[in-house]
């Protein structure tokens, strides 16, 4: 855990955490600027996508990223399908293709460190 205020990677409880674990643009912000303990991240293309990365968009009548979701599988294939899992209208196993987004963005969880 990096436990520090605001911009950390904590969780505590529900009422003690940090933004980073619901806030979509500060989880994109710690996962990609982090330097410290804690997860890591790289914005890459879709193509470089893996099982347990993240992708995050904007829906169609949004004015900013609003939504995560945890890619859980990649069908191979001319066009490979991405399943996705998340939280918040529960899916399990749900293709990408199936969701309507006006922009689009894909994390690569590159590793965690443990000590700084």
């Amino acid at each position: 855990m990096n436990y520090t205020p605001i911009f950390g990677w904590y969780y505590i409880s529900s009422y003690d955490r940090a933004p980073a674990w619901t806030g979509v643009e500060y989880f994109f912000d710690f996962m990609t600027s982090n330097q410290g303990v804690g997860p890591f991240a790289s914005q890459v293309e879709e193509k470089d996508i893996l099982p347990g990365d993240v992708i995050q968009f904007a829906s169609v009548t949004g004015d900013r990223f609003d939504h995560s979701l945890f890619v859980t599988r990649i069908i191979p294939g001319r066009s490979p399908t991405i399943l996705i899992s998340t939280h918040t209208n529960d899916s399990f196993m749900r293709p990408l293709s199936t969701y309507r987004y006006r922009d689009i963005r894909f994390l690569h969880i590159e590793a965690v460190r443990k000590y700084e």
